[in-house]
């Protein structure tokens, strides 16, 4: 019955609170993976680094060294597996965030934008740290690293994140719909991308034929450009910048105006069908 009026906020004061949501939103979902949050981005480190040796010994293995870029060989894979990681799991834990009909949705402060955006930056804060304490290992312990616009060449790893979290912004306003259908197409894109992502070769050296199965996936274009960034002897051709960053844009309209007619439609009986 006691209870303090609300005072009215500025915009600056509404926007910092919403950032201290944000924040302590993800400390909860990267505390998800496990209770130290060290221990979980050893384990991401962990499997980008099998990821990439299991590609170093299929690439030797195959003969496959001599059609790759003119440079630093584990960079080139690192890469593809770098930006593969970042937009998939993104993806992942887009659609796996607080729905409308979550328990978190009862405390006052707490909406899905929050929860969303927090699964998204948190998944790119472990992958960002997980990518400099590896480059830096490789740094110290095994050969200097040479990247000829690094700042340049993560902004596509940004590129790969956001549209992930497009992507997965779409998923997770369909999945209350139709949740096994948006699962196995999770799993499916997922899979897929190991190969469609364009992670083991470069597009300028494709046939027109094979370049058209796979210039419509985003993430090709972001690997792509990447590697154009970090060696200074490739300089892609058939891959482009606008044509993520567009997609993303596309996607995250879709998806904003999906979430908004879910989380007017949602109801508590949602958590039994996931």
């Amino acid at each position: 019955m006691f209870q303090p009026t609300r005072k009215p906020r500025t915009g600056f004061g509404t926007a910092l609170a919403m950032a201290e949501l944000v924040y302590h939103s993800i400390v909860r979902s990267v505390r998800k993976t496990h209770n130290n949050a060290f221990i979980a981005i050893g384990v991401n480190m962990l499997q980008a680094i099998m990821f990439v040796m299991a590609f170093y010994v299929m690439f030797s293995i195959l003969g496959l060294r001599g059609a790759a870029i003119r440079g630093d060989f584990l960079i080139y894979i690192m890469s593809g597996i770098f930006l593969y990681m970042t937009h998939t799991k993104t993806l992942a834990s887009v659609v796996g965030s607080e729905g409308p009909a979550s328990a978190m949705m009862k405390h006052a402060p707490m909406n899905t934008i929050i929860a969303i955006l927090s699964a998204a930056l948190g998944t790119l804060y472990i992958q960002t740290l997980s990518l400099l304490l590896i480059l830096f290992i490789y740094h110290m312990v095994l050969t200097p690293v040479v990247i000829e616009q690094p700042i340049a060449a993560y902004s596509m790893l940004l590129l790969a994140w956001f549209t992930g979290g497009a992507l997965g912004l779409v998923l997770l306003a369909a999945k209350p719909w139709f949740p096994t259908v948006v699962g196995i197409f999770a799993t499916i894109y997922q899979r897929a991308n190991m190969i469609a992502s364009g992670k083991m070769f470069v597009a300028n050296t494709l046939p027109g034929f094979m370049l058209a199965m796979f210039d419509w996936n985003p993430l090709f274009h972001c690997i792509d450009q990447a590697r154009g960034f970090a060696f200074i002897n490739y300089n892609p051709h058939y891959s482009s910048i606008e044509y993520p960053f567009y997609i993303g844009l596309v996607l995250v309209m879709i998806g904003l105006m999906g979430e908004f007619y879910t989380r007017r439609h949602a109801s508590a009986s949602w958590g039994a069908r996931r």
